[in-house]
């Protein structure tokens, strides 16, 4: 057992400077975001316009949802002949392929790729034999409201506005701990990224729904996350990507903390890598605000698990500094006991209550330090495998569904 120093002003300045660190990237930046968004807002300015669209589903062994997400997309109200629905099948073994075939009456259009090379290269190849003067980017798990397109594209009336994201609503049909702290969490991210919007650009995307100029569209490397680096290639064009809350999009929560873990780990991974390869975008001289919202957003938040560590640590070694530093520890124990017994809670499959949020908290920070590993040891990720459970729904239950998750998210 380690003694506390006799100078204790070291570990209380490196305890204070943890937390308030966590707290600016938990609290300070989003309150300023607020604030911005009044004293400098950057209007969009809205138009109702019908390009023609190209709906490009990117799919690997959705054999179980495919079919409803296309009558999901073949139910969009936007005029048939402007509305071009495109599958992008990253070599999917299971029946996914012979399914979509199955629409090809009804103008359905399956691209396959031969070999697996991740979701951005199927993209990317799907843009290649499209038409459309928009592109619009969605997953197979992913259902859409009839006027989500309407919604989308009065934004391109917009001559600075390159990309433009929609709103994801988790539903958590099972109730699980995983599931209600995915809920939680993103209802976090989706009143940021609204703030985000207002003052100058989106720095990603949810990637079940976004849509981009397809002059705009660039060619992505197939090891970079393509919904979180469009924002940034977007910017660097001159443009800005917004967010329009009222473009909606229903997609179920994983019910199961390994498969949200392992996704988890892929997505930051691939951000993290992304962060590195685009990482000019982060000098504020040249980026402005962009940058700042990168860097607040991205970067710091990717580096809570150290500070995480060091307030822990630094709060240890001053617990003789008074009681203020006792309740402080106390604290700190009793939020990773809490985080420990959602996790226990969760694999025996008990409802957790309010115990799913430390337990969420915690799964997505020790995702970011697995995936800062992994990202050091040279590992990428360039394919994806199917995780959230199908949903026995036809469109017009999930029309229902959505409708109801809006009206709680809002």
């Amino acid at each position: 057992m380690f003694s506390p120093p006799a100078n204790l002003l070291i570990p209380q300045l490196a305890f204070v400077f943890a937390i308030a660190m966590i707290l600016f990237i938990y609290l300070g930046y989003p309150l300023l975001m607020f604030v911005l968004r009044v004293l400098i807002p950057r209007p969009v300015r809205r138009t109702d316009i019908q390009p023609r669209v190209s709906l490009i589903i990117a799919a690997y062994n959705e054999e179980k949802d495919i079919a409803a997400k296309l009558e999901n997309a073949l139910a969009l109200d936007y005029p048939k002949e402007l509305l071009e629905i495109i599958v992008a099948s990253d070599c999917s073994s299971d029946q996914t392929d012979e399914i979509v075939r199955g629409f090809a009456d009804r103008g359905v259009i399956l691209h396959r790729q031969e070999e697996r090379h991740g979701k951005t290269r199927a993209q990317y190849r799907a843009v290649t034999i499209s038409s459309g003067e928009v592109l619009l980017f969605s997953d197979a798990t992913t259902m859409y409201e009839p006027d989500t397109l309407h919604k989308v594209l009065r934004n391109f009336a917009d001559p600075t506005v390159g990309c433009v994201a929609g709103q994801l609503v988790y539903t958590s049909g099972q109730n699980t701990a995983v599931g209600k702290g995915c809920s939680s969490y993103w209802n976090y991210e989706k009143l940021l990224k609204s703030w985000e919007s207002k003052v100058g650009s989106l720095i990603g995307v949810s990637g079940c729904l976004y849509a981009v100029r397809r002059s705009c569209q660039a060619r992505l490397a197939p090891d970079m996350i393509d919904d979180f680096v469009i924002a940034t290639e977007i910017h660097l064009q001159g443009l800005r990507t917004i967010y329009e809350p009222e473009a909606v999009s229903v997609e179920e929560t994983n019910t199961r903390g390994k498969d949200e873990f392992r996704m988890r780990v892929r997505v930051i991974e691939q951000t993290i890598r992304a962060l590195y390869h685009y990482r000019e975008v982060l000098d504020i001289r040249r980026h402005g605000m962009f940058a700042f919202q990168l860097i607040c957003h991205k970067v710091l938040r990717y580096t809570v698990p150290a500070f995480m560590v060091l307030a822990l640590i630094a709060n240890w070694f001053a617990l003789d500094a008074g009681d203020f530093y006792r309740v402080t520890f106390a604290a700190q124990v009793l939020g990773y006991s809490a985080a420990v017994l959602g996790w226990l809670g969760d694999r025996a499959q008990v409802k957790l209550g309010p115990l799913s949020i430390p337990y969420y908290f915690m799964l997505v920070n020790v995702a970011v330090l697995v995936a800062f590993l992994k990202f050091m040891r040279g590992e990428s990720h360039v394919v994806w495998e199917p995780t959230r459970n199908a949903r026995p729904v036809n469109a017009e239950k999930a029309a229902a569904e959505k409708s109801n998750e809006v009206l709680v998210a809002n």
